[in-house]
């Protein structure tokens, strides 16, 4: 019979050995987090970083100036994170809900409970599960892990769900057997990016992958 909660801290105990901590989200604020969670949609962090500078340049990470600036200029000013007019329109999005919501205040924002933040922020326009998760994770420090397509890959080639799991449904298999920390949920959701990029690809490569001994026998 398997242990989950077993399967689940070998695992990371595993990545945490051959790949060491990885400092995720880096970020001088938790508006930068805020902002680098919708950029980072359907893109790679080095573009995201060339955005994020080019708000920082323009002295635009606050709130309140990026919802006045016009569309067409933030849209310019992100480019090298790609879909930039629709991300341009989902960061306006984001922050009038902040600004409707809470004055532009991210202290007030983050004090409100996990369970209705994440209920907020899913029904601003152009935020999902994984977005919003980040967001309460990355910017406010509440104990949500975030599920993406990393995180599938390796739970489903280990045998710990079944291959047709909605988001929530996978996100319960962390936190019902995992302890519900914060530091131990950032870690391991970068510890799972790191060896999906580079081992559990969408066709795996499992040679030399840390977690290759803890296949299903047969399955390497």
């Amino acid at each position: 019979m398997i242990v989950i909660a077993d399967r689940l801290n070998e695992i990371y105990e595993h990545l945490l050995e051959a790949y060491g901590p990885q400092h995720w989200w880096p970020a001088e604020s938790p508006l930068e987090v805020l902002v680098g969670a919708v950029l980072t949609q359907n893109t790679n962090w080095q573009g995201v970083e060339k955005a994020m500078a080019n708000l920082k340049r323009h002295k635009l990470l606050s709130p309140h100036k990026l919802q006045a600036k016009p569309t067409e200029d933030v849209a310019l000013l992100i480019k090298p994170a790609g879909y930039f007019n629709l991300k341009a329109r989902r960061l306006k999005n984001f922050m009038d809900f902040i600004i409707e919501s809470y004055s532009g205040d991210l202290e007030a924002m983050g004090k409100t409970e996990t369970v209705q933040l994440r209920k907020e922020l899913l029904a601003v326009n152009g935020i999902g599960p994984e977005t919003a998760d980040s967001i309460l994770l990355y910017g406010f420090h509440k104990p949500v892990f975030v599920v993406d397509t990393y995180t599938y890959r390796v739970m489903s080639r280990h045998g710990l769900i079944a291959e047709e799991v909605s988001y929530d449904e996978l996100q319960e298999l962390f936190s019902r057997h995992l302890p519900l920390d914060v530091r131990l949920f950032n870690e391991y959701h970068a510890l799972l990016v790191k060896v999906g990029k580079l081992h559990c690809k969408g066709k795996p490569r499992c040679q030399g992958c840390p977690l290759e001994p803890l296949l299903p026998q047969g399955d390497s």
